[in-house]
Parts: structure tokens; sequence; C-alpha cells
């Protein structure tokens, strides 16, 4: 069954919801539609008061360290950790407690899936504590994995071969439709159902929710199989298209 799934965006050491695909080395050229007055541990308290599990703390480049450390600790074991993700900090950040720590950049660090690097990975932290961070841009008819704030499309197409094979790899996917990411335009229903017909472990997707009916639409075309993160419309991130409390509701329903 498809459920609501928080998030926690960091940058600068900020709670804030900024459009995915403007997210660039460039400060001038960030879109922000929201910088919370809230530090990351009142949501992650909120969040754990309300029974939300699953959720993610999202690093949106450097000095977001202390922040998402601040958010493991009001919420230990409630939420996955991703944003430079490396061998070297993925077991400290799990030791902060983080539940698992979402990877992309450093599995591929040229066009392609390492699979010699996934495999360290898994040998370090374990299949049952890493999430792949499988975020796409489309190009033509098809979707590959994006990667350095998403402005770096790799040669990595998102197939079902490749999901059939990761479902070994990791324990959940996340996938950030980041052409659409913050704009509030409505959900990808291809990617959704693509990603409902192919999968068959736990998958949050994000990415154009604008509506509370969004999540029973994503269940419809999901069967079921895959979950969904809403930020920017949500009403605690400056929204006014969707209630939070709502979204808690439809949980517990």
């Amino acid at each position: 069954m498809t459920i609501f799934r928080p998030c926690i965006d960091l940058h600068n050491g900020k709670v804030k919801q900024i459009v995915g695909g403007t997210w660039s080395g460039n400060a001038q050229e960030i879109a922000v539609n929201f910088t919370s007055e809230h530090s990351s541990g009142w949501y992650a308290e909120r969040y754990k008061k309300d029974g939300l599990k699953g959720g993610h703390v999202i690093m949106l480049g450097p000095g977001n360290e202390n922040a998402a450390l601040e958010a493991l600790k009001s919420y230990p074991g409630g939420m996955q950790l991703g944003g430079g993700i490396t061998p070297d900090n993925a077991k400290d950040y799990l030791d902060a407690g983080a539940s698992h720590v979402i990877v992309t950049s450093w599995v591929i660090p040229q066009e392609r899936l390492d699979r010699e690097r996934l495999a360290t990975l898994i040998k370090m932290v374990g299949v049952n504590r890493l999430v792949l961070d499988l975020s796409c841009r489309k190009q033509g008819n098809s979707w590959f994995i994006a990667k350095d704030r998403w402005q770096t499309i790799t040669k990595e197409e998102i197939t079902p071969e490749l999901l059939h094979e990761l479902e070994s790899c990791c324990d959940e996917l996340l996938i950030h439709a980041a052409d659409i990411e913050g704009q509030c335009k409505g959900i990808d229903q291809e990617l959704t159902s693509f990603l409902g017909k192919y999968t068959n472990i736990p998958v949050t997707y994000a990415g154009g929710a604008n509506n509370l009916a969004d999540l029973t639409l994503v269940e419809k075309l999901s069967s079921g199989k895959v979950d969904l993160t809403i930020g920017s419309a949500l009403d605690i991130f400056g929204g006014s298209l969707i209630q939070y409390q709502d979204c808690v509701d439809f949980n517990t329903k």
C-alpha cells in the first residue's frame, strides 16, 4: 500500500524547498521555494510524533552536516540520510541515528554504475541499510540517472533489467523526477507506472505532487508498490496545496 513519506531538504544548514533542476554550484541560479524558520530537529521531532517512518534527510551540498546530525538525533532510526555519502562517512551517519544511507554519485563516478564501488559500499554498510538514489531526467522516451546535483545526466538508463539487478543490492530505492521536482505541476505518471511495474522492493518517488489525491493516484498507478514524498506543496514547507495533517491521516487510514 502506498504511503506518504516525509522529507527534510537541507541547503546551507537551513531546511529549504528548492526547484530540483536549478540546484547547481551557482547559488544565484538556485530557485528557492521556501526557507523554514524551524530547525531540522523540529521537523524530525514532528515526524516522530506523528509516527511517520522511512522519510529522508538530504544534504544539498556542503555545510549541512550539523543540521543533518540534529535531525538524526531527534528521530534516531526514523530517517534515511543522503547527500555526499561515501564509504568514509557512511558508518558515522548510521551510528549517529540514520536508518539507512542514500547513495548516488559515489557508485556512479563516471557515466555508468560502478559495480565494484557498489560492492564495497554493501560490504561496509550492508544491503539492509542502503538506499540507492536513482533520481533521473528524461531523455526521449527513457529515464537516465542524474548525479552531481542532478546536473549531470549519466548514460545509465533506468531499465527493467537494472531495477531487477539492484533489488538484491539495496533495501530501497529513492527516485526524484528531477525535471519536475519542486514545481508542483503534478507527478510523472509514466515514471510512477514504470516503477510499479518493474520493482519488487520499496520505492519512494518524489517530484511534482500538488494534490492530496496524488497519494491515491500513485497507489493506483503503481499497484500500491511506490510511496510518495511531498515537498513544496505542503503547508509545513510554505505551500498551500496540501495539508501535512491530511497526509498523516492518509497513512493512518
